[in-house]
């Protein structure tokens, strides 16, 4: 996983929510699934971080809502949904907290993808201020 840029938003307890300097790119055998310029990492004391793209940016076209949840003592209750796409299907590729506790308000109406499940790409942004220019 690439470094993640940061933009804390500090919670109470063991979750903070960073705002990812570039695009992330969800992949399912060969379709995209989403892309964002706009993810944000979830990070829990225990866990890897996660990133999570808003729905704007996901295509819901190759999703289907599944009756499946969790819940999470600090984020709230999940939905999961199934994947659909390259002639293949996979269960709980997808999930989110479409209305998160307090906690995770800020990744409401973000979704977030099985890393064992999809191919997920993480490409910071350029860093102009810190690249070396060669004079033409």
């Amino acid at each position: 996983m690439q470094p993640l840029a940061a933009n804390p938003i500090s919670r109470p307890g063991a979750l903070t929510i960073t705002t990812f300097n570039g695009t992330v790119t969800v992949r399912f055998s060969d379709a995209i699934i989403a892309s964002t310029e706009r993810a944000k990492v979830l990070h829990e004391d225990g866990h890897d971080p996660v990133f999570y793209i808003p729905f704007k940016d996901i295509y819901f076209d190759l999703l289907e809502k599944t009756n499946t949840t969790t819940h999470s003592p600090l984020k709230g209750t999940a939905s999961y949904w199934r994947v659909h796409a390259v002639g293949g299907a996979v269960d709980d590729f997808m999930w989110a907290y479409e209305t998160p506790d307090t906690p995770a308000l800020a990744i409401a109406r973000h979704g977030a993808f099985d890393p064992n499940k999809a191919r997920i790409d993480a490409d910071p942004a350029e860093d102009k201020r810190h690249t070396p220019h060669i004079p033409e």
